[in-house]
């Protein structure tokens, strides 16, 4: 976990998406499902496929999900520039950017 953890670590400080490595058990679903769940949980941003059986599931786990893109919209509806309370929660710049990039993740 640590390994994988400092990979998604070093692509954040480069600039990169970090992509998990491959499983190859392609008759395999669900444990391809955990393996992405697993590496989204890490902060990967996709996972590295070898089939093109697995590219629903990888894009089901790695893509926003409908709540995530409301939520996105919610933020960025809401925002003013600066800092300010939201929901809760103290929000800036730095979200509004996060919030973006969750829709034009959605929108690929």
């Amino acid at each position: 976990a640590h390994a994988l953890q400092m990979v998604v670590l070093a692509a954040r400080a480069a600039g990169v998406a970090a992509f998990d490595g491959v499983y190859n058990r392609l008759e395999d679903d669900d444990g391809l499902a955990r393996q992405c769940e697993e590496g989204r949980s890490y902060g990967f941003d996709g996972k590295s496929l070898i089939h093109p059986s697995q590219i629903a599931t990888a894009n089901r786990i790695f893509g926003p999900g409908e709540q995530e893109v409301e939520e996105a919209k919610r933020l960025i509806a809401a925002a003013g520039g600066g800092a300010e309370r939201y929901e809760g929660r103290m929000i800036e710049a730095m979200h509004v950017e996060q919030a973006k990039a969750v829709l034009a993740k959605a929108r690929r």
